[in-house]
C-alpha cells in the first residue's frame, strides 16, 4: 500500500461529524422540532458521549474553520474531545428563547458582501440568529423569512454551498425530505423534493463534499442534484470523531511525513482552487481552515484510475494527462468529462507521451510541457496545435510544476524551487535553493 493512501486512511479517520435529532414519522413530517425536554436532562449532563451513538442536532465551521457539533445546550469544539455547553462559546444561547437546542446552523459563504461572509447562522423554530467571532451580531435574532425569504420554520438542516460547487452561492435547506436552494445574491429560493435521500437532521460541506447525517450515520450526496453516488450510509463514528479501538477508518496506520511525499501533478483551476496529485488521491490546498485531508481521484474525476502524469488548467477547463491519453473536464458546477474523451495526446496537444509535468501561468494560452530537461510550448488556441519552442531546463528531473501569482513552483520529492516565470526557468543557469513542502499546507509531519 504506498504512502499517499495510508495517509488517506488516517486523514478519514481523525474527523468524524454526526447527525442530529431522530426525525419524526410521516405524519409529523411538518411539525416543528419539540423544545420541550427538560433543560436539566441536558444542560448539566457532563456525561454526553459522542461515540455512544448521539444524534446531534446541527453541525457548523466557524469563520476560523473549527467545526462546531451541536446536542441540546452541549456542542463539541471540532473533531475530538468533551462536550461543553453552548452558551460558554456562544454567549447569548440562553439569552433568547431559553435557547437550549438549535434546528439547523450553517457558515455563509458569501464573498462579495464582506458584511456576511463567515457569519454562522443558527436556527430556532421561527427565527435566525447571525454570529460573527463567536458575537451575536446586532438587530438579531430575525424571522427567517426576514433574512431567508421563502425559506420554512422549524427546518431539519442547513449547510452552504459556494459558487463553483452550486451553480450560485447558494444555502440548501432541508425539512423533511424537501430541499430548498436559496440564492444568496437574489434571495430567490427553488424548492425540490429528494425523497431517495434520507431525511437529513444535519448538513456538513466539508472539503468540497457534502454530508447528510441521519441517526448516527451518514450519506454522501450531489448538492445540485442530490445524487448518491457509492456505498452509503456509513457509521459516522468512523470517520467524522475519534472514538478509539473499535472505530475509524484505517486505525493503526499512521501519518505521512512531509519527507515522503512526491506529487505526480499540480494545478490551480480557473475559480482558485488549488490541487496536488499524488498516487491516485488529490488533495485541495487552498482550504488550509477546513484541513488538508486526501481523498481518491475518482471521487472528484469518475473516469480517471490510476496514477497521472501531469493535470494543467486552461480557461475553465482542467486538463489530464495519463501516458498518452488527455481528458479534458469541465469545470462548472462539478467536474464533468466533455464528451468524446480521453482522446490521443499526440492528436489534442501534437506531443507524444508521456509528460513530466504542464502548467499554464494566469489568462496566458500557452501551456508549457516539461519532458526530461526540456521544456516545450504549445499555443492552446492554435489548431492543430503544435509545439511552437522548445527549450532546455537546468533540473533533471521534475515530479509536477504549477504557475500562481508569485511565478513557477517545481516540485521535486518534498522540495520546490521558484522560479519568476517560464522564461526564468528556461534561461536559468543554476538551480535556485529549494523550500520544503510544508506541513501548513500538505497537513504532513516533519
Amino acid at each position: 500500500m504506498n504512502v499517499f493512501f495510508l495517509c488517506l486512511c488516517v486523514c478519514l479517520a481523525l474527523p468524524r461529524s454526526y447527525a442530529a435529532l431522530a426525525h419524526l414519522d410521516d405524519m409529523m413530517a411538518d411539525a416543528p422540532k419539540d423544545h420541550s425536554h427538560p433543560k436539566g436532562e441536558d444542560h448539566h449532563d457532563a456525561q454526553l458521549d459522542r461515540c455512544k451513538g448521539i444524534e446531534f442536532d446541527a453541525i457548523t465551521p466557524d469563520e476560523k474553520g473549527n467545526t462546531f457539533f451541536f446536542k441540546g445546550d452541549h456542542l463539541w469544539n471540532g473533531f475530538s474531545g468533551p462536550a461543553e455547553l453552548s452558551n460558554g462559546t456562544f454567549k447569548e444561547m440562553d439569552e433568547y428563547h431559553h435557547l437550549g437546542h438549535i434546528d439547523a446552523a450553517f457558515r455563509m459563504h458569501h464573498k462579495d458582501d464582506p458584511t456576511a461572509h463567515d457569519h454562522v447562522f443558527f436556527f430556532l423554530d421561527d427565527k435566525v440568529f447571525s454570529y460573527y467571532d463567536h458575537t451575536l451580531e446586532k438587530g438579531y435574532p430575525k424571522e427567517i423569512q426576514q433574512e431567508f425569504p421563502d425559506i420554512p420554520n422549524h427546518l431539519d438542516a442547513a449547510v452552504e454551498c459556494p459558487k463553483g460547487e452550486c451553480v450560485t452561492d447558494s444555502v440548501l435547506f432541508f425539512k423533511g425530505n424537501e430541499v430548498y436552494h436559496f440564492d444568496i445574491k437574489t434571495k430567490l429560493t427553488k424548492k425540490k423534493v429528494w425523497s431517495h435521500l434520507p431525511n437529513c437532521t444535519s448538513a456538513f460541506r466539508w472539503l468540497e463534499h457534502y454530508y447528510c447525517f441521519h441517526g448516527h450515520s451518514f450519506t454522501r450526496f450531489h448538492p445540485v442534484s442530490g445524487e448518491v453516488t457509492g456505498e452509503y450510509p456509513k457509521d459516522a463514528r468512523n470517520y467524522f470523531m475519534r472514538c478509539g479501538e473499535g472505530f475509524g477508518h484505517g486505525a493503526g496506520t499512521r501519518k505521512m511525513k512531509c519527507s515522503e511525499i512526491k506529487l505526480n501533478a499540480a494545478t490551480i483551476d480557473d475559480k482558485g482552487r488549488e490541487y496536488a496529485f499524488q498516487d491516485s488521491v488529490y488533495m485541495r490546498l487552498d482550504e488550509h481552515r477546513d484541513g488538508n485531508h486526501p481523498f481518491p481521484i475518482t471521487r472528484q474525476w469518475k473516469e480517471i484510475s490510476g496514477e497521472v502524469d501531469a493535470v494543467f488548467s486552461y480557461g475553465d477547463n482542467m486538463y489530464f494527462i495519463q501516458g498518452d491519453q488527455v481528458y479534458i473536464y469541465k469545470s462548472a458546477a462539478h467536474y464533468t468529462l466533455i464528451e468524446g474523451y480521453p482522446k490521443p495526446l499526440k492528436e489534442e496537444l501534437g506531443i507524444d507521451g508521456p509528460v513530466d509535468a504542464a502548467f499554464v501561468c494566469g489568462d496566458n494560452t500557452i501551456v508549457h510541457i516539461i519532458q526530461g530537461q526540456k521544456m516545450y510550448d504549445i499555443d492552446l488556441t492554435a489548431s492543430p496545435r503544435a509545439i511552437t519552442r522548445e527549450m532546455p531546463i537546468p533540473i533533471p528531473k521534475v515530479d509536477a510544476a504549477v504557475c500562481d501569482a508569485h511565478g513557477v513552483k517545481v516540485f521535486i520529492g518534498p522540495e520546490y524551487y521558484d522560479f519568476g516565470s517560464p522564461m526564468v526557468l528556461a534561461v536559468a543557469k543554476m538551480i535556485p535553493n529549494p523550500h520544503k513542502i510544508s506541513p501548513e499546507r500538505f497537513g504532513c509531519e516533519e
